[in-house]
């Protein structure tokens, strides 16, 4: 029973992911029918620990407190502090004795100091996956997940992905109603559709070297067929010239190019116009709005309808997003 949570704060801890945790776990719900956590934040060296940005916190628990706690969280910090050893051992032994172990946001790079992503599947914000992914090498880095559960470890990528991992974690050790108590009155969905892939700017190479015309005719075009036949009749090569060129100049397929740049068209339609899902498909070059959701589900991890109800940035948007939740 997930009952004793510790939180390890070490210099340079960022402000925000720590109120986060004191938040979820530090409150008494029990007015309200919510869990009661025996919560403590702790650090190697009690007393002021400086915090992002411009901050300091009075943390007066040394580490002993992580030694008995059921679920050991894992803070982000910021350079130039690093992570002390007593902090890595402490999180490494509390794996060893079988307690939850959270990382919040770039807090994974925490988990790897202490060897815990060897062979474990593992996420961060999706700014810093890519080092995350170079620094531990044997780690299976997810860039596009909200959280990961990997055996007695949970990672969870930026910021607010860290209450979508603390929720996770109350309903599979209390229950769905507890960790819908906790979410109702912290105003936040219980559980949220989607990962952080859509959440990622993804600017798309169109500053290619022989390439660069064609790629701009190309974004102005993406409801024509576009095929690698066409492109490379336009661009004066043959189809295996025109294809080796392609990838080489930009890193990827002229399919898988075309499909991206069709996604953000999508995207910029549903975050500020009042188009149908049918308009949006049919002006980005899917040609259908299965085919759209299609493709926003195996890239983004979510659907148009969801996306333009996050996302939109007009009045004209938002009404067809109320108007797509009301159908």
């Amino acid at each position: 029973m997930l009952q004793r949570v510790a939180a390890i704060a070490v210099p340079g801890v960022s402000a925000f992911e720590l109120g986060l945790v004191c938040e979820v776990f530090g409150i008494d719900r029990a007015d309200t029918g919510g869990p009661t956590f025996d919560f403590t934040l702790c650090t190697p060296e009690p007393g002021l620990v400086p915090m992002e940005p411009a901050l300091a916190v009075d943390v007066p628990a040394g580490l002993e407190a992580a030694a008995g706690a059921d679920l050991v969280v894992v803070l982000p910090y910021k350079a130039p502090y690093g992570l002390p050893d007593a902090a890595r051992e402490a999180i490494r032994a509390a794996h060893d004795r079988g307690a939850w172990v959270m990382s919040i946001c770039s807090g994974t790079f925490a988990l790897g100091e202490a060897g815990l992503l060897d062979g474990r599947r593992c996420t961060t914000h999706w700014m810093y996956a890519d080092d995350l992914q170079r620094r531990y090498p044997t780690a299976d880095v997810d860039p596009a997940v909200l959280y990961v559960e990997d055996r007695g470890v949970i990672s969870s990528a930026g910021t607010a992905a860290g209450i979508d991992a603390c929720l996770h974690l109350i309903r599979r050790e209390l229950g769905a109603q507890q960790a819908a108590m906790v979410a109702r009155r912290m105003v936040v969905p219980p559980h949220r559709d989607g990962g952080q892939a859509q959440y990622v700017d993804t600017p798309l190479p169109c500053d290619a070297d022989t390439l660069a015309p064609l790629l701009a005719w190309m974004t102005e075009h993406l409801d024509a067929e576009l095929s690698v036949p066409e492109l490379a009749a336009r661009a004066l090569m043959s189809e295996r010239t025109f294809a080796r060129r392609f990838r080489a100049e930009t890193g990827t397929t002229p399919a898988a190019w075309v499909t991206r740049q069709r996604l953000v068209r999508a995207q910029e339609m549903l975050e500020r116009t009042s188009a149908g899902v049918d308009e949006v498909a049919r002006a980005s070059g899917f040609g259908s709005a299965a085919i759209l959701r299609h493709h926003f589900a195996r890239v983004l991890g979510t659907n148009p309808q969801a996306y333009r109800r996050q996302f939109a940035c007009t009045d004209e948007a938002e009404a067809a997003a109320d108007r797509m939740s009301v159908a």
